[in-house]
């Protein structure tokens, strides 16, 4: 499977100069000078200053409200077959997913609203903040964390799981095939659960029972499939999977307020979502909302992410100074890209 990590962040989303913007940015010295000659000159030219700066602040405000995207719950059809319709699937480590080239040239108009897929092919990027979050790829890291739940022997049974940026679903998958009591998908794209999440989900439930494999067996996993799965009846373990969209306050919001009732979560999983420090807030808030007293997070993620700036030891140095959460590295992989694993649990927690 071949990896790409073509990050592209844009520094001035709208690519124009606010001459307000700058006169307030200015160098202090020079701004009360400019003040001082100009309320000398025109004592209603202080007064329109402040207006323009209030004005420039109000719509800076409003732009940062448009990107908290609202959460949403996404049912699940009764017709299944539905969900794998022109989908292709994929195998790895005995477990299926959709083969995102078929969706490229296959999803447009309502099944991709946000556009997010035409966004990403023709900017070439798998990454623009506020807009699509990296959710059509299946991220490396998601790996590293399916083997350690082997290698730790992590225990599912009757536990209750949220995978968080879920992406293709896999972990969660994981969690459902380990007999979790419920499983939630989270992803910021609703286009991701739509198409990626929900019918990787459809697909691996048609198949439940089988055994999730081992790092070892990842090169001996049967060939892609060449053809969508016919879906027969509604298999019960989907009875135990929500799945959600948007910014994570806002799910996290949605779920604490939800006329469903919705205990914490035992367990929370987590793959390559710490590369923006941006999100750190928001993404630690989170877990502090939603993880239960005696619960784990168990978070993979590269050292470092060129391009963008976070990493797992700038995000273990946010924890610290959060002091709500203790954390432990409990593995390191050097090949490639060095990667972690870390375990995030309340302090005084057993």
């Amino acid at each position: 499977m071949d990896f790409q990590f073509n990050f592209a962040v844009d520094e001035n989303e709208n690519g124009e100069t606010d001459a307000d913007f700058l006169l307030l940015c200015s160098p202090k010295d020079k701004q009360e000078s400019r003040e001082k000659s100009r309320e000398a000159a025109d004592p209603a030219a202080d007064s329109t200053l402040k207006l323009a700066a209030a004005k420039h602040q109000d719509e800076a405000a409003s732009k940062k409200k448009l990107c908290v995207k609202a959460a949403k719950e996404h049912s699940i059809p009764e017709d299944l077959s539905k969900v794998l319709e022109n989908k292709v699937m994929e195998t790895v480590l005995d477990l299926s997913y959709v083969k995102l080239s078929v969706v490229e040239m296959t999803c447009s108009g309502d099944a991709d609203s946000e556009g997010i897929v035409s966004k990403s092919v023709s900017s070439h990027s798998d990454l623009i903040p506020g807009v699509y979050e990296g959710g059509l790829k299946i991220w490396e890291c998601t790996f590293d964390l399916m083997d350690y739940f082997s290698e730790a022997e992590i225990e599912f049974t009757n536990k209750t799981v949220l995978d968080l940026g879920c992406g293709a679903g896999l972990l969660g998958i994981v969690a459902l095939r380990g007999e979790a009591a419920r499983v939630h998908f989270q992803d910021y794209n609703s286009t991701v659960i739509d198409q990626i999440t929900l019918p990787n989900v459809v697909a691996n439930c048609i198949g439940e029972g089988r055994r999730m494999g081992s790092g070892k067996d990842r090169k001996a996993s049967k060939p892609p499939s060449k053809r969508p799965r016919k879906v027969e009846g509604s298999p019960d373990v989907l009875k135990r999977c929500r799945f959600f969209s948007g910014e994570w306050s806002q799910v996290s919001q949605l779920l604490l307020n939800s006329n469903k009732p919705c205990s914490k979560y035992d367990i929370i999983v987590t793959s390559e979502t710490i590369y923006n420090p941006d999100y750190y807030s928001a993404l630690h808030d989170t877990l502090a909302q939603l993880l239960d007293r005696n619960g784990r997070v168990y978070l993979a993620s590269k050292v470092h992410y060129f391009g963008v700036g976070g990493g797992i030891y700038l995000f273990e140095k946010f924890i610290e100074e959060k002091n709500v959460f203790r954390t432990r590295m409990v593995k390191t992989i050097d090949q490639g890209l060095q990667r972690c694993i870390m375990e995030i649990a309340f302090k005084n927690s057993c």
